[in-house]
């Protein structure tokens, strides 16, 4: 069944029907994620949002969200044998102390092997991983995509409402909120949000260099916060640098090759001679967490629901995380004959998902404050922690673990057995 779509009624009396369509607000990459799972359930989803803008970010995808894209049918497209290489694998994970600081943690070294999987992550700049979603978006019966956006939502026990700027309206049984932290979806639903600031901002940039990364990701830990290379295909790296507001407007007023040699200095040359490849871009550090992360038919997913700091890799695959866990409940739900949007989905989805997410938020918050504060003790704890992971095989394993992905609870299209281009057999290994 097709979403219904027509002028909108002065005022509308929605009903729910046998099959009403998901609407799913928000066609970025955590919205088409969304969209392509809740279709693979069985649902028609009506999938809405403005032409999309150029996105210069880039993502590393855990094994879990790779494992969900491959099943989607979105990983090939990506990462297939033949194909150009749009992905670079992250097997090595490097923390080195760069604080300067009386009390230094040891440097430790994580690989993906100990866990015995090809890669902790696959890095990808957004502008392949968002072409590879819509055209699996485009192939996909049960999606129709809609070239709009949202001025109103109105809803009732029985369905949702849309209204378009176009003109035209939308009833959906779930109204699925992907439109981003301003989100208006999570307005209409009277949802507020709990936030918390940071006195830092996160630079980003992609830089080409000399020196082969070797698929090794390195963050240095300094006074103002994290400096992490991530690799990316080729000889090239994703930079994200956080530092005080002050030095990010320096760093943003250097032409390239001072900007260049800035990074270089800050990577103590470990990739050699380093060139800008790209825009940079700023990003003051906050925390967002929706207080609730469903009202009624409205369900919050990805950054409508929390805002995590660029710091761990958590942000999309928490989104890809939220949709399986909304396509699981939704289609059990439809197989049951019962309301895909029920106070049972929802009181389940709100459980699942505040779990996983406060987590990741908490360690965040910890690990970051923890390279801010100059109290001594807790720098101690911090060297502590990190001397025992260097040193502890089982520790380091359930450290590692976690960092890639809950190993509870997880959503069955997570789980999904990985093909052969996560295997370490494919064309980007």
């Amino acid at each position: 069944m097709e979403p219904h779509l027509a002028s909108a009624p002065q005022n509308p009396t929605p009903a729910l029907v046998e099959g009403s369509p998901v609407a799913v607000v928000g066609a970025g990459a955590a919205g088409m994620i969304a969209a392509l799972a809740l279709a693979g359930e069985g649902l028609d989803v009506a999938l809405i949002g403005p032409p999309r803008r150029r996105d210069a970010r880039t993502t590393a995808l855990m094994d879990g969200s790779v494992r969900a894209l491959d099943a989607l049918g979105v990983w090939p497209r990506l990462a297939g044998r033949g194909s150009a290489q749009k992905v670079s694998p992250l097997r090595v994970m490097r923390l080195v102390d760069d604080t300067h600081r009386l009390w230094r943690a040891p440097e430790v070294s994580f690989e993906a092997g100990e866990l015995g999987l090809p890669a902790f992550a696959w890095n990808v700049e957004n502008e392949p991983l968002l072409t590879a979603l819509e055209a699996s978006v485009a192939a996909a019966p049960r999606i129709t995509r809609v070239e709009a956006s949202v001025t109103a939502v109105s809803d009732a026990a029985d369905a949702a409402t849309l209204a378009l700027d176009d003109g035209r309206s939308l009833v959906a049984a779930l109204v699925v909120a992907a439109d981003g932290r301003d989100s208006p979806c999570r307005a209409a639903a009277g949802i507020g949000l709990r936030a918390r600031d940071y006195p830092q901002v996160a630079v980003t940039a992609t830089l080409s260099h000399d020196r082969p990364h070797r698929d090794i990701s390195t963050e240095f830990h300094t006074p103002t916060g994290p400096f992490t290379l991530v690799p990316l295909p080729g000889n090239r790296t994703s930079i994200v640098c956080v530092v005080a507001p002050k030095d990010a407007e320096a760093l943003m007023a250097l032409d390239e090759a001072g900007f260049s040699r800035e990074m270089e200095r800050r990577a103590h040359s470990l990739l050699g001679k380093m060139r800008l490849d790209g825009r940079r871009g700023a990003f003051p550090l906050g925390s967002r967490t929706a207080e609730r992360f469903a009202s009624g038919r409205i369900f919050l997913l990805g950054e409508a629901a929390h805002i995590i700091p660029p710091i761990g890799a958590q942000g999309l695959n928490l989104g890809i995380r939220d949709a399986a866990t909304l396509a699981e409940l939704a289609g059990q739900a439809r197989r049951a004959g019962h309301d895909i949007a029920g106070a049972d989905v929802a009181t389940a989805y709100e459980r699942r998902r505040t779990a996983d997410v406060e987590s990741r938020s908490l360690a965040v918050d910890l690990f970051n404050r923890s390279l801010l504060t100059d109290f001594l003790p807790v720098q101690g704890v911090r060297g502590l922690g990190l001397w025992a992971l260097g040193r502890s095989a089982t520790l380091r394993r359930l450290v590692m673990r976690e960092g890639v992905g809950p190993s509870r609870d997880v959503p069955p299209l997570m789980r999904a057995a990985a093909s052969g281009l996560t295997s370490g057999t494919n064309n980007v290994a």
